[in-house]
């Protein structure tokens, strides 16, 4: 697919039978899952990382992996994920990050006397700003190194967000802007001699190459373990023997990250209720002008006796109004064309690059395909936020961008909204994709006045348009008097009567 944003954030474990199992530093088919021996973790469900003002209030937390080559750093990072059982987790490797060999290097490094355990064969720069943004919660692009070429793929993997970001790597303790970056380090000490049994075999099975390579192991990879790497083991918070079979050392590490994320906990939600009271509503708000018609459709969508068919037709009325009318705020330019009688027409014409569209899934996407009748060849992006129903918190669960949606004018589309919390994890997931802030429009059929306040006091440059505006959201968060499920109303399925359409537990074909 074109669309790079669709957020794949672990490496799997390989279970191909083929000789060649792993030549890059990614793969680009991964599941946004781990798979281990015991069970399968899904990385989703990312809860808010951001204030009520629409700030990043916490970062992710950084797990630093050190170890020689072919100690069992990524066995290790494994362990701890399968151990943490905690959604949203990127696992970063140093090996992504090796630099582009010239032409010279190239015939050096087809020879085996290329030192790829040296710390210039990294490239810092980009390894410190790749982790930095990542811990900020910010969407990076991640070279992907080929190991038989020696030089990296066109295509570059999209990563974006995490609770908790392991990195592992042999240099990983070796510069002092990485090493502020990790909130805890990890030296993985393994015996030398099971280290040259494991490079060699996965040299030679996994990357292409022969047993030449043990020369390269005495001439290059164990003098540069002995003058970069073990040095600093004294760097490392916790040292763990024997790799991933220190169950012990493994319990450890996982209790004290526990600690660090309880630390941590938000509770947006709960603080947009209690904000931005008795304020007069925004002036970046556009209320559809309430005519007989648009009163009438209204009068039909709220009645909780309309039959489903009837509801989905009048919303979708009323959707091509919104969306007509959303469009009337994005910039435009003067243009002059010539009629079919000769003369001149002094018109106006889109003035920007794009217009994309995002659903908030899954009741944002009934508002598509009035978006494709005004806009022809629009893109669309989607973005799937539940409520979790232990802690009333919602979660960023599928994540799917167009590519260089930073240059776009986004309509960001959900059918109703309440506290506003599922339209700002939206809108930020958007401002960490580098889409500019007075590019987005934020639509909906049906808003409460505590869900405008919200994303416009966090969003303050952020359009917001919709068809009508309730005064009041009850102590389950739903707008009184409101329309209802709408997800429910429109797709004919069932929900508890107390959920509301922000709460319902959304699946995906």
């Amino acid at each position: 697919s074109g669309d790079g944003s669709l957020d794949r954030l672990l490496q799997p474990v390989s279970t191909g039978l083929s000789p060649r199992k792993r030549t890059t530093s990614q793969c680009k088919s991964e599941p946004p899952l781990l798979r281990t021996s015991k069970r399968t973790i899904y990385t989703a469900g990312r809860p808010p990382w951001y204030n009520e003002h629409g700030t990043q209030s916490k970062e992710a937390f950084v797990i630093g992996l050190c170890g020689g080559s072919a100690s069992g750093k990524t066995t290790v990072a494994r362990k701890i994920i399968e151990a943490l059982d905690v959604p949203w987790v990127v696992l970063l490797s140093m090996d992504s990050f090796y630099k582009v060999l010239s032409a010279e290097e190239q015939i050096r490094a087809a020879s085996n006397d290329y030192n790829f355990d040296h710390p210039d064969a990294f490239d810092f720069d980009l390894l410190t700003d790749t982790l930095r943004k990542l811990k900020q919660g910010k969407s990076v692009k991640i070279p992907v190194y080929d190991f038989t070429t020696h030089g990296r793929q066109k295509e570059w993997k999209t990563v974006y967000g995490a609770s908790v970001i392991i990195f592992e790597g042999i240099m990983a303790f070796t510069d002092k802007k990485l090493l502020q970056l990790l909130d805890m380090k990890i030296f993985v000490d393994t015996d030398s001699d099971i280290r040259l049994v494991r490079r060699l075999r996965r040299d030679i099975t996994e990357r292409g190459r022969d047993i030449e390579g043990i020369k390269q192991y005495n001439k290059f990879v164990k003098p540069a373990f002995e003058q970069y790497i073990e040095p600093t083991m004294r760097l490392a918070d916790i040292v763990v023997p024997r790799g991933g079979g220190n169950m012990v050392a493994i319990d450890l590490i996982v209790q004290h990250v526990h600690s660090q994320l309880e630390e941590r906990e938000l509770s947006v939600r709960a603080a947009l209720a209690s904000a931005h009271q008795a304020q007069p509503l925004p002036q970046t708000l556009s209320v559809l002008e309430s005519t007989p018609q648009v009163r009438g459709m209204h009068t039909i969508i709220r009645n909780k006796e309309t039959s489903r068919d009837e509801f989905i037709f009048y919303s979708k009325r009323l959707m091509r109004l919104l969306i007509e009318r959303a469009l009337s705020f994005l910039p435009s330019q003067v243009h002059v064309v010539q009629t079919p009688q000769g003369e001149d027409y002094e018109g106006m014409s889109f003035h920007g690059k794009r217009i994309t569209g995002v659903s908030i899934l899954r009741a944002g996407e009934t508002m598509e395909p009035a978006l494709r009748a005004v806009c022809k060849d629009v893109r669309i992006g989607k973005i799937l936020i539940q409520t979790n129903q232990d802690t009333g918190e919602p979660e960023l669960h599928y994540l799917r961008l167009p590519k260089d949606i930073s240059e776009d004018h986004v309509i960001l589309m959900d059918c109703t909204v309440s506290t506003g919390a599922a339209a700002m994890m939206a809108v930020r997931v958007l401002l960490d994709h580098d889409v500019q802030e007075d590019k987005i429009l934020l639509v909906s059929l049906l808003m409460a006045e505590m869900g405008i306040h919200s994303v416009a006091y966090a969003f303050p440059q952020v359009k917001i348009i919709t068809t009508a505006v309730d005064k009041k959201v009850n102590d389950l968060f739903h707008i009184i008097p409101g329309i209802g499920n709408f997800g429910d109303r429109y797709f004919g399925t069932d929900a508890p009567p107390d959920w509301s359409d922000e709460e319902r537990a959304l699946t995906v074909a």
